[in-house]
């Protein structure tokens, strides 16, 4: 009659997933969005995504040595913390950057709040943005382009633009098309009218932008396999592209209202990698059945803001984040009514 029996609040389910499991399922699914990366933009993709990783893990290690927790490399949210910074950078930056992008994620992202669970942002875009806000011009500048070189149908730009790039410039032409001359003005429609059909190369992947973001084909791979494990559901990441769909499709035209493209605009930028990636992160996300489209909603939103009207043609990072942020206020504002409980509960 010694023994003692520990007895834990209902429900009792037994589940034989783990974080770890987990964490290495989806570091997995990222691979063939690796290897693409490897494949458009040569091995020093391959050396950025390295020393991220390599970077993040020692962060993670050394962090917790010196708070004095038990160290927790081996669980694999580091490794994937560094593989999603480096997809969040171009193959350009010098290779420092991705180290110090690393260490800032799981020092300030993560291990400051207390670790794996108690972080309220995601860890790799906390610091993509740090890296942003710090080194902007680094942040800026991509291989490849659409199509490949440092023009759009004459267009003056820097030598590998993203696409939504290329659309912002010459969305500005057009909207105030009396301000330029004929010829600027011929040259931004030919330039839309070959980002509208260059469909092909934003799936497959070749197109300038950060390393994670350019093949589609290899994301919507790799989202299929987390989808079919259950580790993510389709409510965070279906209406967040439908809604950025929708108001891309109202807003994000080079024609006036309800002329955006909204093939292209799903396809170019990080929507991707941030829908089904980083927006599902069960850490930062909400739990709630309705918390979760409105949090998809919310990211949304604030993507198509950043992207018609901001100084920078993409918003799905800070979007995140900023929805990260609203997580504990969805969950309360959504939380189910208690089974069997009357409607004030």
């Amino acid at each position: 009659m010694d023994k003692k029996f520990i007895i834990s609040s209902s429900p009792h389910i037994a589940d034989h997933e783990s974080v770890t499991k987990i964490m290495y399922s989806v570091t997995a699914s990222l691979i063939p969005a690796g290897i693409a990366a490897v494949y458009f933009f040569g091995l020093r993709a391959l050396w950025v995504m390295l020393i991220s990783i390599a970077s993040a893990i020692i962060g993670e290690a050394l962090a917790q040595k010196i708070m004095k927790r038990p160290v927790t490399i081996s669980d694999g949210s580091a490794l994937l913390t560094g593989l999603l910074l480096a997809f969040n950078v171009s193959a350009d930056v010098p290779l420092w950057m991705p180290a110090v992008g690393s260490l800032f994620a799981i020092i300030v992202g993560k291990q400051v709040f207390g670790g794996l669970g108690y972080n309220p942002m995601n860890p790799a875009l906390l610091g993509r943005a740090f890296l942003l806000a710090s080194w902007p011009t680094h942040m800026t500048v991509f291989s490849g382009a659409v199509p490949r070189g440092g023009t759009v149908s004459g267009i003056d730009i820097i030598t590998g633009a993203t696409p939504l790039n290329v659309l912002k410039q010459s969305k500005e032409i057009l909207t105030h098309a009396s301000e330029y001359s004929i010829t600027q003005v011929t040259q931004a429609h030919d330039a839309v009218g070959k980002l509208y059909d260059s469909f092909g190369h934003l799936f497959t992947g070749q197109v300038g932008g950060c390393l994670g973001e350019t093949s589609v084909i290899a994301l919507l791979l790799g989202a299929a396999f987390l989808m079919y494990k259950r580790y993510i559901g389709w409510k965070i990441p279906f209406s967040y592209i439908g809604t950025v769909a929708l108001l891309s499709w109202v807003f994000g035209g080079t024609e006036g209202l309800f002329s955006g493209n909204i093939i292209f605009h799903i396809f170019s930028g990080g929507l991707i990698l941030g829908a089904f990636f980083m927006a599902t992160d069960m850490v930062t996300s909400p739990v709630t059945f309705k918390g979760r489209i409105y949090f998809g909603i919310g990211c949304g939103i604030i993507t198509v803001v950043i992207r018609q009207i901001g100084g920078y043609p993409e918003g799905v990072s800070y979007s995140i984040l900023l929805m990260n942020l609203l997580t504990p206020v969805l969950d309360r504002w959504t939380k189910p009514k208690v089974f069997g409980g009357d409607k004030k509960s």
